[in-house]
């Protein structure tokens, strides 16, 4: 029988220890693999204007963007804590060529490196890992899905304060809205510029918020509340309020959940393996269709610039206009954007007539075109009016005018455009686009939210919240990048050999083409190996 003796652990310190950092991290390790396929060695050009020739050495633009990328990588918001979880990972350390015994730059020396480029160089590291995306295979670029979301911003609703009336101005409004409005926490220091904090609103956009803002007042129980039931009634609306903390950022709000402090992302994602091509950050005071075309631009011209072509836009019910349509049409572009419900191309039951430019009423009575007029929005509307006399001892009165004296009808000046837009939804090709663009773009900006980082901004200014976004899609396709592995299809030599002596040539050809046919339908590009 074997006897043992107990174990005893020393803790003993060394004074000295061989020790080498790269023996540590495995060859499998993510940040192994990432450290030789990413090469940032390119933007310490492109950052060389930055800088000065003399005084102190500042931190290393590779380190500083590979540091960011870990930060989007392992979902860490903050600076202090991306620069504690760097000091604590041997394979981080290796990653960003810092050593066991090295000490990390201040996390102060991270936000004042990310204030000091300007966002073109961001883009060159969006652009420099889309490139790698486009020529592992992984873009196919024809179909892109696009949508929006909102991102809390870096300030507090508690700030806001009360925008200045015009002074050289006596059409707005009594301020009946100011009660009970002053800062529940006033800010330090006012960022905001004589633009920003001063009302630029219509008289009758103030006159809706003045009427909200009784109501509310009136009617606590009936409101949207944040908090407990004693805030102060208040109804927020940029057109009466802005943040002296970061002024870029917006009131927005979404049904069934309350007011903040926002900025709004546009993303479009390719189709074929959820690559993000396109990100931006927009102020969320306006409509998304009204970004729609900006968003389309900048993702043409990143994959332009790639050699790849995009035939298809994916969107959903919000990005809808009549400008877009055509703006999409001009480019040689289809759209899948539903129609949003407001959209007015005519009247049940009332018939058009292209030559003759007029409509035919249920009683075969015709209205006919008198001019184009906008509305209070500065939407444009073809007018339609019958006379009095058609409609005069008509049967359909009461039903189709009421009491009025004569049948009118508004027609966008788009009509043609979203016809064509709207038959191509309903088609089947329509239908299968919609279930493609919820299975594309919505999960990936889950994922954003949730897993890199973007679930709030932590600077200030769209300047840097247009940084952050390109950040945390840069370390999304990178992580993409890294796990992706094409489908392989072998097509073994003999087997092929034995193929070719009972078929033709052209059959065997025929067969190719299937495949190429199924990789589309796959939006995923086959790999065929060698015969």
């Amino acid at each position: 029988m074997n006897i043992q003796m107990q174990g005893q652990k020393s803790n003993d310190q060394k004074l000295f220890y061989q020790f080498r950092l790269a023996d540590r991290v495995p060859e499998d390790n993510f940040y192994r693999r990432l450290k030789g396929t990413l090469d940032l060695s390119f933007l310490k050009k492109r950052a060389a204007g930055f800088y000065g020739k003399c005084g102190q050495e500042s931190i290393d633009i590779v380190v500083f963007f590979k540091m960011l990328l870990v930060g989007y990588l392992e979902n860490i918001l903050h600076d202090r804590k991306l620069i504690e979880f760097c000091s604590m990972r041997m394979d981080v350390l290796y990653f960003i060529d810092y050593d066991i015994d090295e000490s990390l730059p201040w996390h102060s020396t991270i936000s004042r490196t990310r204030k000091l480029f300007g966002k073109e160089l961001f883009e060159e590291l969006f652009n420099k890992v889309l490139e790698m995306c486009v020529e592992k295979g992984m873009v196919a670029g024809h179909t892109q899905a696009v949508d929006a979301a909102f991102v809390k911003a870096n300030a507090s609703l508690d700030s806001l304060e009360v925008k200045k009336a015009p002074s050289d101005s006596q059409t707005y409004v009594n301020n009946s809205f100011e009660v009970n409005d002053e800062p529940k926490s006033k800010a330090k220091n006012d960022h905001s510029n004589p633009d920003g904090n001063t009302i630029s609103a219509k008289e009758h956009d103030l006159k809706e918020v003045e009427r909200r803002q009784k109501q509310w007042k009136n009617n606590p129980h009936d409101t949207h509340r944040m908090g407990s039931q004693n805030y102060r009634a208040r109804y927020l609306s940029n057109h009466t309020h802005y943040s002296p903390t970061d002024p870029d950022a917006r009131i927005a709000v979404k049904p069934g959940k309350p007011r903040n402090l926002v900025y709004n992302s546009n993303l479009s994602v390719d189709t074929a393996n959820h690559v993000i091509t396109n990100i931006q950050a927009d102020h969320a005071d306006k409509k998304d269709s009204r970004y729609l075309q900006s968003i389309v631009e900048n993702t043409c011209e990143r994959l332009g610039k790639l050699g790849v072509k995009v035939e298809n836009i994916l969107a959903d019910t919000g990005f809808s206009s009549g400008e877009n349509y055509k703006k999409l049409e001009e480019m040689g572009i289809r759209a899948y954007i539903p129609a949003h419900g407001q959209y007015e191309g005519g009247r049940d039951g009332f018939t058009y007539e292209h030559e003759a430019d007029r409509w035919k009423c249920p009683n075969n009575k015709y209205l006919t075109f008198k001019k184009i007029k906008p509305d209070p929005k500065g939407n444009y509307f073809r007018h339609y009016r019958t006379c009095r006399s058609d409609c005069k001892n008509c049967p359909l009165q009461q039903q189709c005018i009421g009491n009025q004296h004569e049948c009118q009808l508004r027609v966008t000046i788009y009509k043609d455009y979203y016809d064509r837009t709207i038959q191509r939804v309903k088609s089947s090709n329509g239908k299968r686009m919609k279930y493609l663009r919820q299975s594309t773009v919505e999960p990936v900006f889950g994922s954003l939210i949730n897993f890199y980082a973007m679930n709030k901004v932590k600077t200030r200014g769209i300047d840097l919240a247009h940084k952050c976004m390109l950040m945390a899609a840069t370390a999304y396709n990178l992580k993409k990048y890294m796990k992706y592995s094409p489908r392989i299809i072998n097509l073994m030599a003999g087997s092929v050999n034995a193929s070719c002596n009972r078929l033709s040539e052209g059959v065997f050809n025929a067969f190719l083409s299937i495949l190429n046919c199924l990789s589309v339908i796959w939006n995923r590009p086959l790999i065929f190996q060698s015969l």
